[in-house]
């Protein structure tokens, strides 16, 4: 069994920040929230483990400012399991760590098939750990002990498994791959806010016509704001699919609204004047939604034929030359380069080709100098080769 202390009060956090700050060694760091029960994405458990300090279970509920934590430990690397998830949440909390060791990430530059946490535990240190409370409602008051046992055995390990993989990485001379890629994650800005979040419901494909989207975009609206309110995840109010079968019913009043058999949900019924007020704010919109919005989104490949001959053949050579790369390094492709920024680049390539045009295009598409290294010139010869391909066929031009 574990050792681990929670930490529920003023006392005991500044005992336990004095603790940590005389450990030694990275910090293992864990956050656990309530997705898919709570609107917000805030942290309501906060693990961290060091040698010499031992673990311990922060309930942010009950501490005001983490300032004297970040002191303690904000001179040293943090070590995650898949960080990015983490880092918006201990953000919030003025909680931000100098540089990272991503546990998930190396296991993947390193080509490990499986890298949930405990596969990865099991892989480096031979333990097993048991997943029973990864999906359980974090925000629950006070948290069984079975759960916070759990949480707890989340950064117990995590170091050794840093060591371990850090081992590894240095062996396949990858750590310099691994270096760049953690600070990538640190240094990644959040996503900015769509400007139309409504158009992502589910299902929304099958509404047509401008009016019937001012219709999705208000119900979407007023559920949002319920949910903010009520500080619930909005798909446990009222499902995507049940506001788009309220706007294919096209209800003529809220009885109607009320005898839509797909229009469900916990909150469908018991806020029926909230969701039939959002359907009249809709019909009466004047400002209606276009069918659709500007994108930068390329066509799917399977288009590319038609729509752009040359980009397509450009793709289908440098693809598997990527992927041949891939395998050479051991890791998975899209470790390598994204999917995404290979298209991209194939789509719309430099001028002149040429190792450093590439690199250049890759650099600025998002790709590290490492990846930059492995492939530019991968790249580059695959779309010269695709153009003489073209040029050596039968019938071609001379």
């Amino acid at each position: 069994m574990v050792e681990y202390i929670v930490i529920e009060d003023a006392e005991g956090f500044l005992a336990a920040c004095e603790t940590l700050a005389a450990g030694s060694g990275p910090v293992a760091v864990d956050v656990e929230r309530a997705s898919g029960f709570r609107y917000s994405q805030r942290a309501y458990l906060i693990q961290v483990f060091r040698r010499g300090a031992g673990v311990f279970l922060f309930d942010p509920s009950t501490i005001d400012d983490f300032a004297p934590l970040q002191a303690a430990i904000g001179d040293t690397e943090w070590v995650f399991h898949a960080a990015s998830q983490d880092l918006p949440s201990l953000r919030e909390r003025g909680l931000e760590p100098p540089s990272i060791f991503d546990t998930e990430l190396g296991s993947r530059l390193l080509g490990h098939e499986r890298v949930g946490l405990g596969a990865v535990v099991e892989h480096t240190l031979g333990i097993t750990l048991a997943k029973a409370h990864s999906a359980a409602d974090w925000s629950t008051r006070p948290l069984p002990a079975s759960w916070l046992e759990y949480a707890a055995l989340d950064v117990e390990h995590l170091i050794d498994v840093r060591d371990v993989l850090a081992a590894e990485l240095d062996e396949q001379h990858k750590t310099q791959f691994a270096r760049e890629e953690f600070q990538a994650v640190l240094d990644r800005l959040p996503k900015p806010a769509r400007d139309d979040p409504w158009r992502r419901l589910s299902g929304l494909h099958a509404v047509r016509g401008r009016r019937a989207l001012a219709v999705a975009r208000s119900l979407w609206q007023a559920r949002e704001d319920f949910a903010r309110e009520q500080d619930v995840a909005p798909g446990r109010l009222v499902p995507d699919r049940a506001l788009v079968a309220a706007v294919l019913a096209d209800p003529a009043s809220k009885q109607a609204l009320a005898g839509v058999k797909e229009f469900n949900g916990r909150a469908s019924r018991t806020q029926l004047d909230r969701w039939w007020n959002a359907i009249v704010a809709g019909r009466e919109s004047t400002e209606l939604p276009p069918d659709r919005v500007p994108s930068d989104t390329l066509p799917p490949p399977r288009a590319w034929a038609d729509r752009n001959p040359e980009a397509d053949r450009r793709l289908k050579a440098a693809r598997p030359a990527v992927e041949a790369r891939a395998e050479e390094l051991r890791m998975p492709t899209e470790n390598l380069l994204t999917p995404e920024t290979l298209r991209r680049v194939a789509w719309a390539p430099p001028a002149e080709i040429s190792a450093e045009s590439v690199g250049a295009a890759l650099s600025e598409l998002g790709a590290r100098p490492w990846q930059v290294d492995q492939t530019a010139q991968v790249i580059a010869d695959s779309f010269v080769a695709s153009v003489n391909t073209v040029d050596e066929a039968p019938g071609a031009d001379s």
